[in-house]
């Protein structure tokens, strides 16, 4: 008779290397997430200071041009902060030990 013991020790350490392998996928996407915010922002200062340069004479697109800047400025940051916090989650052991009970 074959023993299962042998069978088992395979199957959970396939899992746990699937388990790694999901982390790691996760976290590539947490970073292209976080390039893509990054290029956003740099648009929105990109057309913001096109704004402001080609037309400084009208008041409401330099308005419009600095409101973009200002939008850039906040889409960086929220992008690093979710980063950061997708991050976190990510490695967090005790939320993956939570999740697998």
């Amino acid at each position: 008779m074959t023993s299962d013991t042998g069978n088992s020790t395979g199957t959970q350490r396939d899992s746990l290397e699937r388990d790694r392998l999901a982390r790691e996928r996760t976290s590539l996407a947490n970073e292209r997430t976080l390039l893509s915010y990054i290029r956003t922002a740099i648009m929105l200062l990109a057309s913001g200071a096109t704004l402001v340069k080609l037309f400084s004479s009208t008041f409401i697109y330099v308005v419009f041009g600095v409101l973009l800047a200002g939008f850039s400025l906040f889409t960086a940051i929220m992008g690093v902060y979710r980063y950061e916090e997708m991050k976190r989650r990510i490695t967090d052991e005790s939320a993956i030990r939570d999740y697998n009970e």
